[in-house]
């Protein structure tokens, strides 16, 4: 028997006693492994702006060691594209819950061993060598992570609601934005400076612990994809061909749909940590503002963009993918200037909401990408495409994002640059989206098929 055959065997007996999956376990499933993405995100971020610098990089100037901090947070973003290859890969070929299971335990276990970590103070250098190797594995694992988390629910529904269902997904984000910040708020605020910089900080990352715990019990409980299966049956029987490598497949017959992926995701990357987390540096390193406050911004921007990502699913469903989110990019484009004139008031009450409108924009550019995506793709490769072009994306959208916007406030002494750095990525976005053909009223088995056949 083959590797192939014995690893679908056991996902197969692994089934449900109700037989398929329903779209609440797999909604769930996809849900809690992506909030753990999202968690160990925030979490890194926030405590690369506020704690890192200190524990890991002193001796630094304050800026030196920030930009140093963040440079071990973009360490993760590089090296996704190649844990999304490596488990696309295995996604495609032998299932997409056991990928899932995998993704969930590398990402997770790195993620607390951050929280176990000594720091400079007790082992000199190798304090950040050991930080920027968790990210590494963090990075890998979180590779695998959405492309497989994305499928599970386009390929699973049968009401015609993807889009909805492919935004419960997406509320991860914010989900994971407001337990990141949220706990880190309640940690520096319960315990004095000294605790907080000695063990406090450590909590939020042992946290990870238990997502892993909660993630595990219900991923372990989930089937296969239907479609993903009945693939592999058609595949069995001859009646297709099968893919050997599916990321050589991709960049031959998928590169236009991959160019539409990575393009039409990253001015929604940017806006999202512009939005979410630009207040913690921007507002507290240049504008004097208490951390509290920052923090406190970002928690409610998470609480707003939870309520209106569903709302935006819904609708790509009946209005189509496109126009959501060419007018939320359009959106972000006026809104970024008016955001940073909002931070620059150093207004309380304005500087408090100005995330949260942000992020329901950002909401309306983000909620369909987790069917825009995978609707572009095969089911064959549907996993490395999806997965590839989400994670590409990301490199040069989150991932270089913190970075490029300090240095822009370095040499302009200006939030305004930063405005006109998230405008240009969100008019790429605007083009790749009026570009791609609209999906939204297609079946899974249909989509990707033009593009498969093509010679």
């Amino acid at each position: 028997m083959s590797i192939n055959s014995q690893t679908r065997g056991s996902v197969s007996d692994a089934k449900p006693k109700g037989g398929e999956n329903s779209m609440k376990r797999v909604v769930a499933a996809s849900f809690v492994g992506t909030t753990l993405e999202y968690y160990d995100f925030f979490a890194y971020s926030t405590a690369a702006s506020i704690v890192f610098p200190i524990l890991f990089f002193p001796g630094s100037e304050p800026a030196t060691g920030l930009l140093l901090a963040l440079a071990t947070y973009a360490v993760g973003y590089v090296v996704r594209p190649l844990g999304a290859a490596i488990f696309g890969h295995f996604g495609d070929k032998i299932g997409r819950k056991n990928v899932l299971v995998t993704t969930l335990l590398l990402m997770g276990l790195a993620s607390a061993a951050v929280g176990l970590l000594p720091t400079y103070e007790n082992i000199g250098v190798w304090a950040p060598v050991l930080l920027v190797s968790l990210r590494f594995l963090q990075g890998i694992g979180i590779g695998g992570e959405w492309g497989g988390a994305a499928l599970m629910v386009t390929e699973s529904d049968k009401s015609g609601r993807r889009g909805l269902f492919g935004s419960l997904v997406q509320t991860a984000a914010p989900t994971g934005l407001l337990l990141a910040t949220g706990i880190f708020t309640l940690m520096s605020s319960a315990f004095s400076k000294e605790a907080f910089l000695a063990w406090g900080w450590r909590i939020p990352f042992l946290i990870s612990f238990v997502l892993v715990a909660i993630g595990l019990y219900i991923r372990m409980k989930l089937a296969e994809s239907p479609i993903f299966e009945a693939t592999e049956k058609k595949a069995a029987e001859k009646k297709h061909e099968e893919v050997k490598a599916p990321l050589l497949y991709v960049f031959k017959h998928y590169k236009k749909q991959l160019a539409l992926a990575v393009g039409a995701r990253i001015g929604s990357d940017i806006a999202f940590y512009i939005f979410a987390l630009f207040v913690l540096v921007y507002g507290t390193e240049h504008l004097g503002l208490p951390k509290s406050l920052a923090l406190a911004a970002s928690t409610i921007s998470a609480v707003a963009q939870m309520i209106s990502i569903p709302l935006f699913g819904a609708l790509s469903d009946r209005v189509g993918r496109r126009p959501v989110m060419i007018g939320g990019a359009i959106g972000g484009i006026i809104y970024s200037f008016v955001f940073i004139a909002m931070l620059d008031s150093r207004d309380p009450f304005l500087v408090l909401i100005a995330p949260a409108i942000g992020l329901v924009i950002v909401a309306a550019m983000y909620a369909p990408v987790a069917s825009f995506i995978p609707e572009l793709f095969a089911t064959k490769v549907r996993y490395t495409g999806s997965a590839v072009g989400f994670q590409l994306a990301g490199v040069f959208g989150g991932g270089f994002a913190p970075l490029i916007a300090i240095q822009l406030i370095v040499l302009t002494s200006s939030g305004f640059a930063v405005a006109g750095y998230l405008s240009a990525a969100l008019l790429l976005m605007v083009f790749c989206v009026y570009v791609a053909k609209e999906t939204s009223k297609i079946t899974m088995n249909e989509a990707g098929k033009t593009a498969s056949t093509t010679r």
